[in-house]
């Protein structure tokens, strides 16, 4: 027969046995702690604060420390509802926060303030509104940097007794009343037209002074030229002038081929179109004598005149102490050049005369 007594026992033992593994295991448990990186965890011995957990392996003393929850010890972001801010000028605004901040002191954020989130909130809104209230629209607007900087100031001097940094704080929107945004968008569409228009009357204003200072310059150089161009053509027709008086006098031409050739030069002269009167020179009736006499054969009159030693014409010699008749082909030379000198003479006649015809139309 089995004995009753000694199963009990075997079967009590068997269940002290379960009972000392599990508590040991609950032991162990809770013994040990592993603490994440960027968090710290407090420990508080029979309710009182003992020591902050480190990140890493941990021990506690079972059923005497309690570990609280865990702190992050990162830098957070926290975006705040609109908040209603009034200015100086009396104007309602609604401006959205973003603050950043980090927990430096796991102890003193879990027992110097209840809830740092809810009281970092609170005091952003209050220190915006002391700031915000001794500015008006415009300077609200404009100065956010000078805004940030005083909220930042504020709270990282009043959050550092609670263990929390703050870092930064900016405004993320700061909108006015519809009635001061239409105000506003009016006014910059004003403000843009002014712009536009003078930007405008300078372009118009610099376009006027180029095209008078090109129709200045224009005509200078237009000046210029006809400057260069009638002092050519007087050093030209100078030049043509004395190479003909050379040539006459080198080829020494008689009273009758002068006359000839002073004949044939008249028609030539009446041709050109400024000519509106033509008077008939007195000496008209000399190279016709001489004409005459040389188809009579008779001698000329008066002695031929020479050229003279200065290149002027001097008086010719007597019959008995006459020079010799120069060659027929230097005094045809000399003729050609002279009629040649004649008719770009005309020819310069009627260029003036149509210049003074242009300047006077």
């Amino acid at each position: 027969m089995v004995d009753v007594g000694a199963f009990v026992g075997q079967i009590f033992v068997v269940v002290l046995l379960i009972v000392i593994a599990i508590f040991v295991i609950v032991v162990i448990f809770r013994s040990i702690r592993i603490i994440p990186q960027a968090y710290s965890g407090v420990v508080e011995r029979l309710g009182r604060y003992q020591r902050t957990l480190s990140p890493g392996l941990n021990l506690l003393v079972p059923f005497i420390d309690r570990l609280r929850p865990l702190v992050d010890m990162r830098e957070q972001v926290v975006s705040f509802p609109p908040q209603p801010v009034i200015t100086e000028d009396n104007l309602v605004v609604s401006i959205d926060t973003v603050v950043y901040f980090q927990v430096t002191d796991a102890r003193a954020a879990t027992y110097e303030i209840a809830n740092y989130l809810s009281a970092v909130e609170q005091l952003t809104t209050t220190t915006l509104r002391n700031v915000v209230g001794g500015l008006n629209l415009e300077e609200a607007l404009t100065s956010r940097d000078e805004i940030n900087g005083q909220l930042r100031v504020v709270l990282d001097e009043a959050t550092g007794k609670w263990g929390l940094r703050v870092s930064r704080v900016e405004l993320k929107a700061i909108d006015p009343p519809h009635s001061i945004q239409d105000s506003m968008e009016k006014q910059m569409r004003a403000e843009r037209d002014r712009r536009a228009a003078i930007l405008t009357a300078e372009g118009s204003k610099q376009s006027q002074i180029l095209e008078a200072e090109g129709r200045r310059q224009a005509a200078i150089l237009g000046a210029e030229g006809d400057k260069q161009a009638a002092v050519l053509r007087a050093q030209g027709e100078a030049e043509a002038i004395q190479m003909v008086f050379h040539a006459i006098h080198a080829g020494a031409p008689d009273e009758k081929l002068l006359a000839y050739q002073y004949l044939q030069t008249l028609p030539k002269i009446a041709e050109s179109p400024s000519s509106k009167l033509w008077i008939v020179p007195s000496e008209l009736t000399q190279a016709l004598q001489g004409i005459g006499e040389a188809f009579a054969g008779r001698a000329p009159v008066g002695p031929a005149p020479t050229p003279g030693a200065d290149g002027g014409l001097a008086p010719a010699a007597t019959p008995a102490t006459a020079s010799t008749p120069a060659p027929s082909g230097a005094v045809s030379e000399a003729a050609n050049a002279a009629v040649a000198a004649a008719r770009e003479a005309a020819s310069a006649a009627d260029d003036i005369a149509s210049e003074a015809t242009d300047h006077v139309s």
